[in-house]
């Protein structure tokens, strides 16, 4: 039986003593703002309470440079955002040389071969980090996300250059591919049972060739969990359309990698990516690279390029009003109206409803684990005054249900704060900054927040 202290009870140093505990309440009480609040929220959101309905009516969603005129795609219940706005950034070249108003390159392909490739990535990570002890930090972070849905640009773009892609049609969307939980957990369960096997092996004194062996072995098990989920990714098809004006069209006997070729216009290669990190850690001017970041072995590395939050507003701009969307990556959830579709900095005024400011900038919120990377969309728009922008129109995957039919609206507030990388042409660089992508990147620890949008 537990027996319950009448009296007050001492209170080792730290700890919280009943005077205090009682101070606190005293306190609340005292001020009438604070039943007000409490009244409020206990009644409805505190996003309905603190919402700023000034800058919310006057978030117009009309832009001076809008070259959307297509349908949202819908990612679902998955995490495939990053190759969502990759193939939705492909698509307008594809729409355009095919002659059609709507189009969607297969989701469910790309995301086939990322699952396969990645889990060949963590296998060889496990085999190059089998000595360390299962503690190890590095060994540790690997073992906890042996497969996630995340991804980034350098990434999407080794998948589709050894790849290819399809049209949706010839690889259309399973159950899994749309609500990956239960396909993940299983595929998590088999990685990490592989990786026992394989460090296993390694301790026996296993050399190179046989923990090949086990890892292929391995990998056969994991490509038939994939097909029996996502269905048998096509080797070769044929694909035929009718275009707006109704002529018949048909390509016989296509490969993905020829697909690729015939209907992505964009030059992939010369594509680079730009983020915006204020961190000490990460010099302005100065590539980085995140630590087990990756997809394919053998592929491209997650390469950044750190540069001035105004620099890369200015070439998003540039890029948007020369016709062509950007994708970019962001921290989506913070100071955001999911069913207006609206981003602003102020959005919501929390401070004044605790009575207490949030003041951490971008660089302390990364260092102390309060922002990342959690999103990847594409600016399709933006609203440009007196040469500047101030306002940007994202094309969201998450459906057609919320914002205007799926579009989004980021005043410019928002991006300065929780807006981290863009994808962009090399050549929009400044010289010394072209010249800077061919630094040694330096290498940050596979935790660091930067990595967070494969995750």
């Amino acid at each position: 039986m537990v027996t319950f202290e009448t009296r007050p009870q001492a209170t080792g140093a730290g700890g919280l003593s009943a005077d205090f505990i009682a101070e606190l309440r005293r306190e609340f009480t005292a001020n009438r703002a604070n039943k007000i609040a409490q009244n409020a929220v206990a009644g409805t959101s505190i996003d309905t309470v603190a919402l700023d309905h000034e800058i919310a009516t006057a978030t117009a969603h009309s832009f001076s440079h809008k070259l959307d005129d297509w349908a949202v795609t819908n990612q679902r219940q998955t995490g495939r955002c990053w190759m969502f706005a990759g193939l939705n950034l492909f698509r307008v070249g594809a729409m355009q040389k095919m002659g059609v108003k709507e189009f969607e390159f297969s989701q469910n392909y790309t995301m086939f071969w990322d699952k396969f490739e990645r889990a060949n990535y963590f296998y060889e990570a496990i085999i190059e980090t089998a000595e360390r002890p299962l503690d190890d930090r590095t060994v540790a972070f690997l073992l906890d996300s042996p497969v996630e849905d995340g991804g980034q640009w350098n990434m999407f773009v080794n998948l589709v250059k050894k790849h290819g892609v399809v049209p949706k049609a010839v690889m259309p969307e399973t159950q899994s591919s749309s609500e990956t939980r239960k396909m993940n957990s299983l595929l998590r369960a088999k990685l990490r049972e592989g990786a026992e096997g394989l460090r296993e092996l390694r301790a026996s004194g296993a050399d190179a060739s046989a923990l090949a062996e086990r890892k292929e072995t391995l990998l056969r098990t994991i490509y038939r969990i994939l097909c029996i989920h996502l269905g048998t990714p096509p080797g070769r098809f044929t694909w035929q359309w009718a275009d707006k004006d109704g002529e018949f069209h048909r390509d016989e006997e296509t490969t993905p990698q020829e697909f690729a070729a015939r209907y992505i216009t964009l030059p992939i290669d010369e594509y680079v990516c730009l983020v915006n990190d204020p961190r000490a850690t990460s010099p302005y001017g100065r590539t980085f690279t995140v630590e087990y970041l990756g997809n394919v072995v053998g592929g491209a590395i997650v390469k950044y390029l750190n540069i001035e939050i105004d620099l890369m507003k200015e070439i998003a701009r540039r890029v948007i009003v020369g016709g062509e969307p950007v994708w970019f990556g962001c921290d989506v959830g913070k100071q955001m109206e999911r069913k207006l579709g609206i981003w602003d900095k102020h959005l919501f005024d929390y401070g004044a409803l605790y009575g207490e400011e949030f003041t951490q900038d971008k660089a302390a919120r990364l260092d102390y684990h309060e922002t990342l990377m959690t999103h990847a969309m594409l600016f399709t728009g933006v609203d440009v005054v007196a040469g500047r922008a101030w306002r940007w129109r994202v094309e969201n995957s998450w459906g057609e249900e919320n914002g205007q039919k799926g579009y989004y609206t980021m005043n410019d507030s928002w991006f300065d704060e929780y807006t981290f990388e863009i994808a962009a042409r090399r050549d929009l660089l400044p010289a010394e900054l072209q010249a800077a992508l061919d630094q040694e990147p330096i290498v940050l620890p596979a935790w660091d927040p930067m990595g967070a949008l494969a995750r």
